[in-house]
């Protein structure tokens, strides 16, 4: 009986079909960036200062310095404090010009904000002072929406099918990405963007699963990072969106309301033919497949075709199996790790960007730049040193570089800029090596069960990456030494891992097992010891 993968190649591995595919799985990919960090722009801090207009009853001449300097205790430094001001009492002005005030409270009536400030969600919900930490909070609770929706459309996804998951995954992200612009209270806010991350952690990996299923052996790194550089595009776009719109709700329009437009993939986009396949509804498949060659010029021989049989449904798996199998269980375990590792420092690295000392616009500016060629290389690193060698290599280097950064002096915010900018290169090339890597080494069935859950653990570390940020308060050390010490230890853990590397994609456990046992055969008998064999 054929393999898939002989399918395909009947089809032409990366024809004109595969090529249409991509480029819908491109379009949300472009708004996956704002919604991954576009509350940075939403929340930049501004000059403030409790209200004290209080004073302006028994002092209506009164300038507005002169209203500062009698109400607001000033700091070691000789500035205005930010978060008390001295409380208010019953006397009239000569008895304050005389006596002074000494009692200091918290800013019980609200701040001051400069007038020509455009509403932020700083200024509109009071983000400062004893809620200054709800900025991170509200990121981390993003992260956990991440979480959720890995959890739920990866087993989905094998099950229900990577189709519908992908376009609850784009309703999800248009009506409450929207929504969220028309919150009146922040914790609303957070949990809208709590349900978009959940849709937006569907997109990517469905995104993963079609790219992958539909295309060769030759390809797949390919097909996998154009979409990838599709989202650092959108990295790019959004520091000028966010440049042009200063208003948080504008902002917010203008990034969600695009996915309304992609609501007519429910005509034009493809299920998995593979998973079709597996799931025993062999004559869809065929359809599909029929499809796809006249779209790509090409015919599939009749012979062929007829060898799509029923007879090769699989069971389906569950997550209990990951653990099960010895050589699921070892993926599983170190793959988690590795992504564990590439969203912590990617994303302390990215939500950082108005802690390095230049000017955030242009910061963002250049992560996204350098995102771009970071995942084109990719597309070439996979193919000439392989998976394993790859991921290890990346991930040490942005641990190292993320060291070296608490070693630079608070006075060089652009030495630190750059190293961060080369640091989110090498976290960004990693994190995409990882979605390639993943998806070849689990099988079919369980694909996006395995996906989701190393999904779930990138995840969890970006929930504690906005957390680790508040450490800077202690040292401004603390962070970046958390952020590079994870992903070297990871990155030497990957050299563990086995090496798909030019094989096709498997779909059954069993036959996984079979193949990794291969390929260790195979490495003994070529190169007289245990290692894992670097070419298929």
């Amino acid at each position: 009986m054929a393999e898939f993968g002989d399918f395909i190649s009947a089809v032409g591995e990366f024809g004109r079909y595969q090529k249409l595919l991509i480029l819908l799985l491109c379009l949300p990919q472009f708004l996956t960036a704002f919604h991954m960090i576009g509350q940075v722009f939403m929340v930049v801090d501004v000059p403030h200062h409790c209200d004290t207009s209080w004073i302006r009853a028994v002092g209506p001449n009164l300038t507005e310095e002169e209203q500062l300097n009698l109400t607001l205790p000033r700091d070691a430094d000789g500035a205005y404090e930010r978060c008390s001001r001295y409380s208010p009492v019953g006397w009239d002005l000569g008895s304050i010009l005389a006596y002074g005030l000494n009692a200091t409270e918290s800013c019980r009536d609200g701040w001051v904000y400069p007038s020509a400030q455009p509403p932020s969600l700083l200024t509109e919900f009071d983000l400062v002072c004893d809620k200054k930490d709800l900025t991170d909070i509200s990121q981390s609770v993003y992260m956990m929406g991440l979480l959720l929706g890995a959890l739920i459309f990866g087993p989905l996804s094998d099950r229900v099918g990577r189709r519908p998951m992908f376009l609850t995954s784009i309703l999800l992200q248009a009506l409450f990405g929207v929504g969220a612009a028309f919150v009146p209270h922040f914790y609303v806010y957070m949990a809208f963007k709590c349900v978009v991350g959940a849709g937006v952690s569907g997109t990517l990996i469905v995104t993963l699963a079609l790219s992958t299923e539909w295309v060769g052996v030759s390809q797949r790194p390919k097909a996998v990072l154009i979409s990838h550089c599709c989202s650092a595009l959108g990295q790019m776009i959004l520091a000028g969106l966010s440049y042009g719109i200063r208003h948080w709700r504008l902002l917010q329009i203008a990034g969600s309301a695009p996915m309304f437009a992609l609501f007519f993939y429910i005509w034009v986009l493809p299920e998995s033919a593979r998973w079709l396949v597996t799931k025993g509804r062999v004559e869809e498949a065929k359809q599909l497949l029929q499809k796809a060659a006249s779209t790509n010029k090409c015919t599939i021989p009749a012979g062929l075709l007829e060898q799509l049989k029923p007879e090769i449904q699989s069971k389906s798996g569950s997550v209990l199996d990951l653990f099960r199998k010895k050589h699921l269980r070892k993926v599983t375990l170190i793959m988690s790790c590795t992504w564990f590792a590439d969203s912590l420092v990617y994303y302390g690295l990215s939500l950082n960007v108005t802690g390095f000392g230049l000017d955030i616009y242009l910061t963002q500016l250049a992560f996204g730049a350098v995102e771009l060629p970071a995942r084109i290389s990719c597309i070439f690193l996979l193919q000439w040193f392989g998976r394993k060698k790859t991921q290890a290599l990346l991930l040490l280097l942005s641990g190292l570089i993320c060291l070296v950064i608490t070693g630079i002096p608070e006075d060089q915010p652009l030495a630190t800029t750059i190293l961060a900018i080369i640091g989110k290169s090498t976290s960004t090339a990693a994190f995409s090596t990882s979605y390639v890597y993943t998806a070849e080494l689990f099988p079919t069935v369980l694909r996006q069960t395995g996906v989701g859950l190393c999904s779930m653990s990138a995840r969890v570390s970006g929930i504690m990456a906005p957390l680790i940020l508040l450490l800077d308060q202690y040292h401004r050390a603390v962070p970046m030494a958390i952020f590079g010490s994870v992903p070297v230890v990871v990155g030497l853990l990957c050299f563990l891992l086995p090496e798909p590397r030019g094989t096709e994609l498997v779909d059954n456990m069993g036959v996984a097992a079979s193949q990794l046992s291969n390929r260790r055969s195979s490495a003994r008998d070529n190169t007289g010891n245990g290692e894992d064999l670097e070419k298929s």
